[in-house]
């Protein structure tokens, strides 16, 4: 069978308030050829389908009416899992009409871990492949909370949880491939962060889990996976380096800092041998760049981008040592009537300057959630050997209100 591996889509998302919605549609567009052209049977798509948990109509207007063309372009089966940035509620909502299209959509946690088999049949109906499909596993849906435990009970707990559930998971499947004789292959799919896991500054990847709770080691995976399908992770890798354990990666660049990156969804050949792995790289729909320096390095490197005849959006960092202080105006000026768009400025001088007089013109857009903290427990003058449990703390807050949000509406 020929399977397709793809996650962290985040349809709806924007890049500083700049609308991506021809973007996601000329991904989806590409990823219909993609599939046509590979002979792809099923697609794989590992959490987060959407960028928040209610996403527009135009959002869901793209991921529903490509689910409808799937069938058409030969595939026979789509399996959607949910992310943490999904509501499950949401996605489960359509999953009994959809099941006529052959898409198998698992948004939540099972209660009996045999639920999240997905049984792939071939073209005559007998099966082919079994599928652990296992959505992002919720603290509130695998942690028994405990009075008086500590912030390292807690982690390990959680830790324990997803191993546990993942083993039961296993267990049934192996348990149902031994009533079909033993011989079909198990893939599995997650949505987590793995130990060692590689990310991009701004690229919007929320810690799932704080402190220890980011540590699930990759041999928490049972050996019966023959290929573990994950998503979270925006940058395409493999976990502890292994060809068969690997996130996709987003297929577009959720931030500046992943505009080098090569975009990737990742082809499997399962047979009786074993699995196969080709990665097909996603074309760049809409180029970003960075341009920083001083101010002559900004006007030159804008001056060749203006060469070019693509529209590329720019996020400008000004490290000059003279101030500007009308900078934007400047550069509006220097893209003006061109195909150059700036989203995003940055007076990295200007910031100096401001913050040595104890004041700070900086954004929220400039600072990180533990960046605020930090400054509030040094403006509160908190002694320091305090503040490592006040920042464990101020984090696990943080992750649960991220899971509140995303439950809402529950």
């Amino acid at each position: 069978m020929k399977i397709l591996h793809t996650s962290d889509w985040h349809i709806g998302r924007a890049l500083y308030g700049r609308k991506r919605y021809e973007e996601f549609e000329q991904f989806l567009d590409w990823l219909i050829r993609c599939i046509e052209n590979e002979g792809v049977e099923a697609l794989l798509v590992a959490g987060d389908v959407f960028d928040n948990g209610t996403p527009s109509n135009r959002a869901l207007e793209l991921y529903y009416r490509f689910l409808c063309r799937v069938a058409g372009a030969g595939c026979r089966h789509v399996v959607v899992t949910a992310g943490n940035h999904d509501s499950p509620s949401l996605l489960n909502a359509p999953r009994e009409v959809l099941r006529f299209l052959n898409v198998h959509v698992v948004g939540c946690m099972a209660e009996d871990a045999a639920d999240e088999l997905i049984i792939l049949n071939d073209v005559h109906g007998k099966p082919e492949l079994i599928v652990c499909a296992v959505p992002y596993l919720r603290d509130r849906d695998i942690r028994r909370a405990e009075a008086g435990e500590t912030f390292e009970d807690k982690g390990r707990k959680l830790v324990d949880g997803i191993r546990d559930h993942y083993r039961d998971v296993g267990k049934a499947a192996v348990a149902r491939r031994a009533e079909f004789g033993g011989e079909l292959p198990v893939i599995a799919m997650g949505h987590l962060f793995t130990s060692g896991g590689q990310t991009i500054e701004g690229d919007g990847v929320r810690e799932l889990y704080v402190g220890t709770l980011g540590q699930v080691r990759a041999d928490i995976f049972p050996d019966c996976f023959a290929y573990l399908a994950l998503g979270h992770l925006h940058v395409a890798q493999r976990v502890s380096g292994s060809e068969l354990r690997r996130y996709s990666g987003a297929p577009l660049p959720m931030s500046f800092g992943e505009a080098g990156q090569t975009k990737i969804v990742i082809a499997l050949n399962v047979d009786a041998n074993g699995v196969t792995v080709q990665e097909i790289a996603v074309p760049c729909f809409q180029p970003l760049a960075t341009v920083r320096g001083d101010w002559k390095l900004i006007t030159e490197r804008i001056a060749a981008l203006k060469n070019g005849s693509d529209s590329v959006w720019l996020e400008v960092i000004y490290e000059g040592g003279e101030v500007i202080g009308d900078l934007q105006e400047r550069l509006a000026g220097l893209v003006d009537g061109t195909a150059l768009e700036i989203l995003r400025t940055k007076n990295m001088r200007l910031v100096e300057r401001t913050l040595s007089r104890m004041a700070t013109e900086e954004t929220l857009d400039d600072l990180t959630v533990d960046d605020v903290f930090a400054r509030c427990l040094t403006a509160h003058e908190v002694p320091q050997e305090q503040q490592a449990e006040l920042v464990a703390a101020f984090r696990e807050t943080v992750a649960a209100l991220h899971e509140d949000a995303a439950l809402g509406e529950l």
